[in-house]
């Protein structure tokens, strides 16, 4: 049937109307014609123009807000890791960008955002059915929004890492203009689809080599895939845990990684687990009955994630096969003061079906829970084969490349919840709205160059504390 009145699908135009009992379908046409429309009111130049909001904005003050959740003890190591550069600051400050993206131009049409999307926010991970695959990896803050704001803060992002790597800024801006470009084409190309097709889509690994250009391309994407195969559970286990008194224990590495030693708290964990567990389909459940809890410890992750509660969690099989899961704490969107609250009370299941919606395929043990102290939290493998590609460096054109994959697989994350034909009748044939987006990406890098000297100016004066990890 067609999606909920209240889904992603149905911004102010959609693709079925309710007549009473029935449900009259808008065709291709009739949706690209909308689309057509709704750029007269909302011309592609709008998109072009950053200007910060006339009321006052302190972004020491908005990240601060961003830290209520966080445990106080990591919030300097939150700062630490978001004052290495520009971009690990726009990396840390997700909240900030979605407070200045809400002021910007915007067409009414919603789809299931990621919130996060920035380009380390994509990269390989496994399949249910162990293939390999390219996709987006983290959906902390996904939420119904509007879809400028993923696209735009992706492209932001290639400008700015861009930058980082000392690439001039006409290089920036092409690169993030070749996001774009990737992503308006391809949906173009899914608004023609079946629903299905465009559900089975999907970036895997063979493809991304099969792409290279040259044999020198192919053999690193060959090299970087296979060491992408090692990342799994059983090889990291080892060494991060260790045999203490016959039994293996995940070792102490704190603030990074430690254990919680309250009354109470094992018995909580136990309980949690249940509710976990019951997230799960049918079918899951009976393999996750086949561990058993080892041990569990806090351990703080990324960037923007440092200081919200965090563990990992050791579970070993009857004959000692390891599994590593994550239960990471899933606190309120940082775009539900602009875009609305999420329809799910459980943060983590809001994570979890927004994850199912945006991703080609998801981990199989995906699910989430409710702490007995109220706390909401997804789980997922902690690593299995995950893994995002290496940017620090890298050449431009290199970069073009890895920004086409990234707008593609945003192309198809957004068709499957929203309207593509309806976005694509908006953003047209040509290139305008993918140059206004580039000149976007760089006056809004030159804000981020900005925001982060002022944190670093916040430390200086005493006004946060950062602890700098040793690297």
């Amino acid at each position: 049937m067609p999606p909920r009145k209240n889904s992603p699908a149905h911004g102010k135009t959609a693709q079925s109307e309710d007549h009473g009992d029935e449900w009259v379908f808008h065709s291709r046409k009739e949706r690209l014609y909308q689309g057509e429309q709704i750029r007269e009111r909302v011309p592609h130049a709008d998109h072009a123009v950053w200007k910060p909001p006339r009321k006052h904005r302190d972004p020491i003050e908005l990240l601060e807000v961003s830290n209520r959740y966080r445990l106080p003890n990591l919030v300097p190591v939150r700062y630490g890791r978001m004052s290495r550069s520009p971009f690990t600051f726009l990396r840390g400050s997700a909240g900030l960008m979605a407070h200045d993206l809400a002021t910007t131009p915007t067409t009414g049409i919603q789809v299931q955002a990621c919130g996060d999307c920035h380009l380390l926010n994509f990269g390989l991970f496994a399949t249910p059915e162990r293939n390999l695959i390219f996709d987006i990896n983290d959906f902390d803050e996904t939420l119904p929004a509007p879809w400028e704001w993923d696209v735009k803060r992706l492209a932001i992002s290639f400008a700015v890492a861009a930058r980082d790597n000392r690439l001039s800024d006409k290089e920036a801006r092409g690169i993030a203009v070749e996001s774009v470009r990737a992503y308006r084409e391809r949906l173009r190309k899914f608004s023609k689809m079946s629903p299905l097709d465009v559900w089975y889509d999907r970036l895997d690994a063979q493809s991304i080599i099969d792409m290279a250009p040259n044999s020198e391309i192919k053999k690193f994407r060959e090299q970087v895939i296979a060491k992408a195969r090692m990342r799994v559970g059983d090889y990291l286990y080892p060494k991060i845990s260790s045999e203490v008194g016959g039994r293996r224990r995940l070792i102490d590495q704190p603030p990074i990684l430690f254990h919680v030693y309250e009354k109470g708290f094992m018995k909580n964990v136990r309980l949690t687990l249940q509710d976990y567990r019951l997230s799960l389909p049918h079918e899951r459940r009976v393999l996750f009955d086949r561990y058993r809890l080892e041990d569990i410890a806090v351990k703080a992750v990324g960037i923007g994630s440092v200081g919200t509660y965090c563990f990992v969690g050791l579970f070993f099989s009857a004959e000692n096969h390891p599994l590593l899961l994550q239960f990471k704490e899933a606190c309120p969107s940082v775009l539900a003061p602009y875009a609305g609250k999420s329809e799910y009370e459980n943060q983590g299941q809001r994570v979890v079906t927004g994850q199912r919606l945006m991703q080609s395929s998801s981990d199989i043990f995906l699910g989430w829970t409710r702490s007995q102290n109220g706390r909401y939290f997804f789980v997922r493998q902690l690593r299995d084969m995950k893994m995002s590609a290496p940017i620090e460096g890298i050449s431009a054109a290199r970069m073009k490349m890895y920004a086409e994959w990234c707008g593609l697989t945003l192309a198809r994350a957004h068709a499957k919840s929203g309207d593509a034909a309806l976005i694509s009748g908006y953003l047209g044939k040509t290139d305008s709205f993918d140059q206004a987006i580039g000149k976007f990406a760089i006056a809004y890098a030159d804000q981020t160059a900005k925001d982060h000297a002022m944190l670093l100016a916040a430390e200086k004066s005493g006004r946060i504390n950062v602890l700098r990890e040793e690297e």
